[in-house]
């Protein structure tokens, strides 16, 4: 017989937490390269749990509550996304946490979109549409919450902000995510630029291939860069290349080995069924965090260590 919602959610949270290693539960400090967001700071007393940035991504945001269990206003949000989920020790309440940000929001020229607590919000459903950090990063009650949205505009540019605040274990955890509106930078690199790139040292950074998070899938805005290296490799069709994948140094080495790895192989693969280039042309090949460009203490420079190279033989 299948077990309620309600009872399934508490049970995989209660798994979750039993696979966590106690390090992570006793965190006592800001995860690596993690920073509040400028002008909005943090809850007296927090430490940042999970710090995620990228340059451009997509966000949704809840504007509206929840009716009859499904979204009723959630803008699709385009351009560069920080996520910063804390921790507070036991003593303030999620209501106490949750004013700070809002006051702090408003200070900053933030508009509110919607306030609301669990079920005024639409319970459980609703905290699933959230776009959350993963646990132990961020946890979220669906039975005991509270999540606040605004926006603003600055300097011709939409901003958005949402704090989604909850309780674990008598510890509260709050994430604020940010949404700054943008076209997606032009990093294109034409055929012409790759051809030199390999003549003249040997190798090229390509910037305009994007994949879905943690994973292999090549994203659609990806296509004018393909059709670019496509074109190279019909204009000589001599050229072989390896296609080497790079990751910046967020996460295990042994998974973004074969993270690069994979998404090399995807590439691969993509120019070969859409494009017609010769699999015997393409070698490919991933190096994971070995090869940076740029330092990953910081994240623009996690931005450039993110990329695909193509290498000369």
């Amino acid at each position: 017989m299948a077990l309620p919602h309600a009872i399934i959610k508490p049970l995989l949270v209660l798994l979750a937490l039993s696979l966590i290693p106690a390090a992570a539960l006793a965190q006592t400090r800001d995860v690596v390269g993690s920073k509040d967001f400028p002008g909005i700071g943090r809850f007296a007393g927090s430490v940042i749990s999970g710090h995620q940035v990228k340059n451009f991504d997509v966000a949704r945001m809840q504007a509206a509550v929840f009716k009859d269990g499904k979204p009723s206003d959630t803008p699709r949000l385009e351009g560069r996304i920080t996520r910063i989920a804390y921790r507070t020790s036991p003593g303030p309440s999620i209501t106490e946490v949750s004013r700070n940000f809002e006051t702090q929001l408003t200070k900053a020229g933030f508009e509110t979109l919607l306030s609301c607590d669990t079920e005024a919000c639409g319970g459980i459903p609703f905290t699933e549409a959230i776009e959350a950090l993963p646990i132990p990063q961020m946890w979220v009650d669906g039975f005991n919450y509270h999540y606040f949205s605004a926006r603003k505009s600055e300097n011709g540019r939409e901003i958005y902000a949402s704090v989604i605040v909850s309780e674990n274990n008598r510890d509260i955890y709050a994430q604020l995510t940010i949404a700054e509106l943008g076209a997606i930078e032009n990093k294109m690199v034409d055929a012409t630029v790759m051809e030199k790139g390999l003549r003249e040292t040997g190798r090229v950074a390509l910037y305009g291939i994007y994949f879905d998070t943690d994973k292999a899938i090549i994203r659609p805005e990806s296509r004018p860069t393909l059709e670019q290296i496509a074109k190279l490799l019909a204009s000589q069709v001599a050229l072989s290349v390896f296609i080497v994948g790079h990751t910046d140094s967020q996460g295990p080495y042994t998974y973004n080995l074969d993270l690069s790895r994979r998404r090399a192989e995807a590439i691969a693969e993509e120019l070969v069924k859409n494009y017609h280039i010769g699999a015997p042309r393409l070698r490919t090949a991933g190096v994971a965090h070995l090869s940076p460009v740029g330092s990953n203490a910081s994240e623009a420079g996690r931005a450039l260590n993110r990329r695909v190279e193509l290498v000369a033989p």
